[in-house]
């Protein structure tokens, strides 16, 4: 079937006359704060003791922007003849936030969910010194942080919490196993005890 001659021209006319209908709404920031969405890449937060100063952020970041320091510590030996470990200790987590692109590599790359995404933005600064944000401020953004949206109800579970339930019903079982067990000398149903005369 062959295109009818200027039938684009009437489809824009229809959304131009459409759009000429409805009233416009302009946002009044920043009286009226905008409502982003769960996931906005806003500035990132830094949960200080999930922090074991792996460095995997700062080397897989493509900014380098990503600064750390950390000493070790030696940990005594936890049981009496036990070695003595060493750990490595947070001594700075900073984030130069001008050269930050907003990636989230590192936020990925974290094996142990130090870095999480935090909605804010407000935080221009008069002095390009001042974006870089130091592990005292980025520990403040945590908590703008939105709850995770929960789950959806036909998902899998995690596996985590199977496991655990599968544990613990385990565990249930085999504590109703041996609460059922009769104890020594004592009689079971249907058995009558020693000395005593069964059913006539």
């Amino acid at each position: 079937m062959a295109p009818i001659p200027g039938a684009g021209l009437a489809k824009g006319l229809a959304v131009t006359l459409r759009t000429m209908t409805r009233k416009t709404v302009t946002e009044q920031y920043p009286d009226v704060q905008p409502e982003l969405p769960p996931r906005t890449r806003g500035v990132i937060g830094l949960f200080e003791e999930n922090c074991t100063v792996c460095m995997l952020c700062a080397r897989e970041c493509p900014d380098w922007c990503i600064y750390i320091d950390s000493h070790k510590e030696t940990v005594p030996a936890a049981v009496e003849g036990g070695r003595e470990r060493s750990r490595n200790v947070l001594d700075r987590f900073a984030i130069d936030f001008a050269l930050c692109m907003y990636c989230g590599i590192c936020i990925e790359v974290c094996p142990f969910d130090a870095l999480f995404w935090s909605p804010e933005f407000e935080y221009a600064e008069a002095d390009i010194h001042e974006l870089t944000h130091e592990r005292d401020r980025l520990r403040e953004w945590m908590w703008t942080i939105p709850a995770p949206p929960a789950l959806d109800p036909a998902a899998e579970e995690p596996k985590e919490l199977a496991a655990a339930r599968k544990a613990a019903d385990k565990l249930a079982a085999a504590q109703a196993a041996a609460a059922e067990e009769p104890t020594p000398g004592e009689p079971t149903p249907g058995e009558s005890a020693p000395g005593e005369e069964g059913p006539a």
